[in-house]
């Protein structure tokens, strides 16, 4: 078989679905041909190569799919370190969002900066990703709340894409607020939402799918059907911020839609974690907001493992209640915040991940015909990307095969 690369005397964590683990092979080897895997597997059960670029021992090292993290919101201006301030002086989210901070205190920000300002700004929180082996991530809007600024926020992700080897999922968030000029009228900024914001960005093809807020400080599920209607009606997917601050149902909206991943659930109830069981919706964990927020009330981790809904494991890197930059802590954090096992942590930023942003079909997994993203690690086991904190042990990020 020709291939360009090779990589071979390695251990791969293959996290192959309906495999036991994540998928371990001792003898590993992985092969790329145009920027796509054309084997993994077992060295023994390999065809014979022949390789026209490079032909790499490992040495032994691990070989991970390319991690994935299916929830930032990673281009924004300005910083709320002050925020963070008044939480240490004991004010919560809903009280310091009612002062003016909050998402707000960002929307300004991030309305005053051009394109090339919001790019510039977002370069150093991809490249900390980067860096601990993220070759596919997710990027929202929400810090705009009006078309111009929406629109910019979503190109400025594009644009990310040019300057760095990465593979970017752009999500619309314009449902994260209600902005102040609508003086408290919802049904006013949804028209502006659903009539003008959503046509405009499915013109320019800049969203892959669409977000809303839900929670009793932000959007009513009867407001989000509306928007989740007509992202449906212009072909769009939709995932839902659900169930994170109190129980309003939000995982039943989720499994309603067909969401993709519904995002935080720390107070979903039995009944939401079934209907995501039935619909297939994928529930994404997002430890640091809990962990910078100080909430007490977990997930419902036992409950989503025992009706088999797959768990991703994400940043959810923002500048209010998730200033993470760092992968390999958020597998940390789900793992002792939520006592998420390794092999749940590992496939929460791989394999789960990708099908949380509708990408198994070419990412998350190594298997034959899907992009050559690998991450590959100086480790003696898998558990240590899980167990470490402040430590990177990546040896070398591959996205398509370079």
């Amino acid at each position: 078989m020709r291939v360009d690369q090779l990589w071979r005397n390695a251990r791969l964590a293959t996290l192959v679905p309906d495999v036991p683990g994540i998928g371990v092979v001792e003898d590993g080897m992985v092969a790329s041909r145009d920027g796509r895997i054309a084997y993994a597997g077992s060295a023994s059960r390999a065809p014979r190569f022949e390789v026209s670029q490079a032909d790499t021992d490992c040495k032994r090292r691990w070989i991970t799919p390319g991690l994935i993290d299916c929830h930032t919101h990673l281009v924004h201006a300005g910083d709320r370190a002050w925020e963070f301030e008044q939480r240490l002086a004991g004010a919560d989210y809903a009280a310091i969002a009612a002062g003016g901070g909050g998402i707000l205190s960002t929307v300004r920000a991030t309305r005053a900066a051009q394109l090339p300002e919001l790019v510039s700004a977002s370069l150093p929180r991809l490249d900390a990703l980067l860096a601990e082996g993220v070759t596919t991530l997710e990027v929202k809007s929400g810090y705009g709340l009006d078309t111009e600024t929406e629109v910019r926020q979503l190109r400025a992700a594009r644009e990310l894409a040019r300057h760095r080897e990465v593979s970017i999922s752009t999500t619309f968030l314009g449902a994260h607020a209600v902005p102040p000029e609508m003086d408290g009228s919802v049904d006013r900024y949804l028209d502006l939402l659903c009539n003008e914001m959503l046509p405009a960005i499915v013109t320019e093809g800049l969203a892959d799918a669409v977000d809303a807020y839900g929670e009793h400080l932000a959007f009513a599920p009867h407001e989000i059907r509306r928007v989740f209607a007509a992202a449906k009606a212009l072909g769009l997917a939709t995932r839902l911020h659900a169930d994170q601050l109190s129980n309003q149902h939000g995982a039943a909206l989720a499994a309603e839609f067909g969401c993709l991943s519904a995002d935080h659930l720390e107070f979903t109830d039995e009944a939401g974690v079934a209907s995501l069981a039935a619909a297939g919706t994928t529930a994404v964990m997002l430890p640091a907001a809990y962990y910078a927020l100080r909430e007490t009330q977990r997930p419902p981790i036992e409950s989503l493992r025992r009706h088999g809904v797959p768990l991703a494991v994400a940043t959810d890197c923002n500048p209010g209640t998730a200033p993470l930059t760092s992968i390999l802590l958020a597998m940390n954090m789900a793992a002792t915040l939520f006592q998420m096992t390794v092999e749940e942590c590992i496939a929460g930023v791989t394999r789960e991940a990708a099908r949380a942003l509708g990408l198994l079909s070419n990412a998350g997994t190594l298997e034959a015909g899907k992009w050559c993203d690998l991450a590959i690690w100086d480790i003696e086991r898998p558990a240590e990307l899980v167990y470490r904190m402040g430590f990177n042990p990546l040896h070398r990020r591959i996205r398509r095969g370079r």
